[in-house]
C-alpha cells in the first residue's frame, strides 16, 4: 500500500491528494485533484497525503517525491489507518 500511495502522490498532476480508501470491501489507492474527495464517490478515506505545493514547498522546494517519501517513512500512522477500517 505504501508504494501505491507514494506513486499516487508523486504522479498527481498539479495540486491534489493521495488517498488510501475503502471502496466497498476493498482497499484502494486513489488520487484526487484540487479539492475533490473520495467521499463524493462513496469511498471511505482511511488516510491521505496532501500534495498541494503549500504542503511541501518551504522545506522541499519542487522535490515532491522527497516530501512524499518523508511523509510515508516518518509521519503516516498505519495502525491508525487500519483502525479506520472498522
Amino acid at each position: 500500500m505504501q508504494e501505491g500511495v507514494g506513486e499516487c502522490g508523486t504522479t498527481q498532476f498539479g495540486s491534489g491528494w493521495a488517498w488510501l480508501v475503502l471502496d466497498g470491501d476493498k482497499l484502494k489507492v486513489v488520487k484526487t485533484a484540487n479539492a475533490d474527495s473520495p467521499l463524493t464517490k462513496s469511498m471511505k478515506p482511511l488516510m491521505n497525503i496532501d500534495v498541494w505545493e503549500h504542503a511541501y514547498y518551504v522545506d522541499y522546494q519542487n522535490r515532491r517525491a522527497d516530501y512524499v517519501n518523508a511523509v510515508l517513512d516518518k509521519l503516516i500512522n498505519w495502525d491508525f489507518a487500519a483502525k479506520n477500517l472498522g
